[in-house]
């Protein structure tokens, strides 16, 4: 069936697409918080890519590159399992305010001290360290306030899908704009640009009326309350192996990110802006597995789309790894991201659709876990491999293991085939969007 408006046809099933793509909207508190999160983020992303640009370009040391990312990331590991029980403690939305309000600030020491140019790689870090802390509280918040602030919870898949969507078309933007920058007005600009972004969100934040807090009964301690968590996921092997296989991605195959100033700077033979456009291609890619996602029919097998992403996640690697022709290896980079937002998206989605609400921060600080927290360790291990053996030869090892990986969904897929008829049945998204 068609329709016609101002001359032209469309047909009523992309209608009904667009609009079930961009459903959560309907929620004034997660249109509030998705305006904001998008400037944010660009930020966020600018200032990833000038801290990649700066200590390469300080070091030419790959194993630099592996350990800035561990800086930044380990502390999430070590502090997310306290993160996820705060969140699920205390008030989450005074958490996150707070979360960005600090972070705000850390972009604004990084600004100064890259502005009077007398700074030192060791610098640096402490303040990627300092960002690592604060994730480590902030994603739990963040992830697990999505609930609240949509209004109707049928939405929540769709939430989640929108918010990969929103990452990775910062992803895009930002790094693309910080190419740019660098060159022109260099890098503490960009840094300066970061720490203004934050005021977008926190403005969105205090604009929100949500549900007032009420503060549970508590009968556990900290620690308590984090064995539970363990337990819970323990308990629940469907949850338990999709995290297992996202921290076995986020260890091996994720820091190849970190490779990309060596491949823009050495292998492209390019400038900063080579390096923002990689970052922005691959960010490209995964938008365009997000809004896939977000794009799927409910009653899609979600689990049967991640086999098939993984597959597609390791296939572009390896075809990036050995190409020389930056425009082939561009095009190369957006199907290998294309494949791997499926590895972070799906999962998020897994997690928020089926645990317990009263579980949902400490279980997503688990997931923090795997993600962020398996990637510093995986970028120590890739920059002191790729020191030995090429960047080439670690990529391509990278894609390899992709692939291996999606052997072993194929693996669960098929141990699982004939029983839990209904799990499948949940982790079909009613993705009206993820």
């Amino acid at each position: 069936m068609f329709f016609e408006i101002n001359g032209y046809r469309f047909s009523r099933s992309i209608l009904i697409m667009n609009i079930s793509t961009f459903s959560a909207f309907k929620s004034r508190n997660y249109r509030l918080y998705f305006i904001g999160q998008s400037v944010s983020l660009i930020g966020t992303w600018m200032q990833r890519t000038v801290v990649n640009w700066v200590i390469y370009s300080l070091t030419h040391s790959k194993f630099m590159l592996g350990f800035t990312l561990f800086a930044t990331m380990f502390p999430s590991f070590l502090f997310s399992f306290i993160g996820g029980v705060v969140a699920d403690r205390y008030d989450r939305y005074k958490l996150l305010l707070l979360t960005q309000i600090v972070s705000m600030i850390q972009a604004v020491l990084l600004t100064v001290l890259v502005f009077f140019n007398h700074y030192f790689v060791w610098e640096i870090i402490v303040l990627s360290v300092m960002l690592g802390i604060i994730n480590a509280f902030d994603v739990p918040a963040r992830q697990s306030l999505v609930y609240d602030m949509v209004t109707d919870k049928d939405d929540l898949p769709n939430a989640l899908a929108l918010n990969s969507s929103m990452v990775n078309l910062s992803r895009l933007i930002g790094p693309a704009i910080a190419g740019i920058i660098i060159e022109y007005f260099g890098n503490a600009f960009c840094f300066g640009l970061n720490a203004l972004s934050f005021v977008a969100v926190i403005i969105s934040l205090l604009l929100m009326k949500l549900p007032e807090h009420i503060a549970k009964p508590r009968t556990k301690n900290i620690a308590g309350e984090l064995k539970e968590g363990l337990n819970y996921v323990r308990k629940a092997p469907e949850i338990f192996y999709v995290i297992s296989m996202l921290a076995l991605v986020s260890f091996l195959v994720l820091p190849f990110s970190s490779l990309m100033p060596v491949y823009a700077k050495d292998i492209f033979h390019g400038t900063a802006s080579t390096y923002g456009t990689l970052n922005s291609v691959i960010g490209l890619g995964a938008f365009s597995g997000a809004i896939f996602l977000a794009s799927l029919k409910p009653g899609t097998n979600l689990r049967k789309i991640l086999t098939i992403n993984t597959f597609v996640f390791g296939i572009g690697l390896v075809l990036f790894s050995f190409t020389t022709y930056y425009p082939l290896a561009l095009a190369f980079a957006i199907v290998a991201a294309f494949g791997m937002m499926s590895q972070i998206t799906i999962t998020n989605t897994l997690i928020q659709t089926t645990v317990d609400t009263a579980m949902r921060g400490r279980v997503i600080s688990i997931y923090a876990m795997a993600f962020f927290g398996m990637q510093p360790f995986g970028g120590l291990l890739i920059g002191s491999v790729s020191q030995k053996i090429g960047v080439e030869n670690t990529l391509l090892a990278e894609g390899i293991i992709a692939l291996l990986i999606g052997l072993l969904h194929v693996w669960f897929l098929q141990k699982h085939k004939n029983k839990n008829e209904s799990l499948l049945a949940e982790d079909t998204i009613a993705i009206t969007v993820k």
